[in-house]
């Protein structure tokens, strides 16, 4: 999946490869279902404070909870830098869910559809802001596989896959011919709190 601009700003801060592998944080997380339908939500939390802050280059250093330090270089639609001061606090959450359902003797169109949104803080606000992106998915079931807890579907692209069913309830309710509908979101929040006087 595509990372937003935000979620990158997020894992180029805490020196991460994904928002999921944030050192020094906290996870959470939730997982719920119903017939023909699950949902599972992962979120993360992690704080830094800012050792230093270069105006010339628009880079900011930041110390994470365990000592260590990332410096990275913030990109000019990043708004009001000029506030960002050593002391501050750099907060970020990671929110990122996924969502089957079930379309019974399905008709839905099948392909993917993805949709974005950035939300950035206005002018003379601390600087900070929200980033969404959201893929769902809609794919035919192809064959059930009760035996082996699987239910192959296939995409608009005629590419086949295997998805695992541990809950035989679940599985009994799936049949050739039926749809699944996959929605992957990721958010990532990243807000600055000011130094404490």
């Amino acid at each position: 999946m595509r990372i937003t601009l935000l979620a990158t700003l997020v894992a180029a801060a805490f020196g991460l490869a994904a928002p999921s592998a944030f050192s020094q944080a906290d996870l959470s997380g939730a997982v719920a279902t119903a017939p023909g339908q699950a949902r599972a939500v992962a979120v993360v939390t992690a704080q830094a404070r800012v050792t230093a802050v270069d105006p010339a280059t628009r880079t900011v250093t930041l110390q994470l909870e365990d000592g260590k330090t990332r410096s990275i270089t913030v990109g000019q639609d990043v708004r009001n830098f000029d506030q960002i001061k050593v002391g501050d606090t750099v907060r970020a959450k990671y929110v990122e869910s996924v969502s089957i359902e079930l379309k019974k003797d399905g008709k839905s169109v099948l392909g993917q559809t993805e949709r974005s949104s950035v939300q950035r803080s206005e002018p003379g606000d601390k600087p900070g802001g929200v980033a969404i992106h959201e893929v769902s998915v809609t794919a035919d079931v192809v064959n059930v596989d009760a035996d082996k807890q699987l239910v192959t579907v296939k995409n608009d692209k005629g590419e086949v896959f295997d998805l695992g069913v541990r809950d035989p309830e679940q599985l009994k309710l799936v049949k050739k011919g039926d749809q699944v509908q996959a929605t992957y979101t990721e958010a990532v929040a990243i807000g600055l709190e000011p130094a404490a006087k």
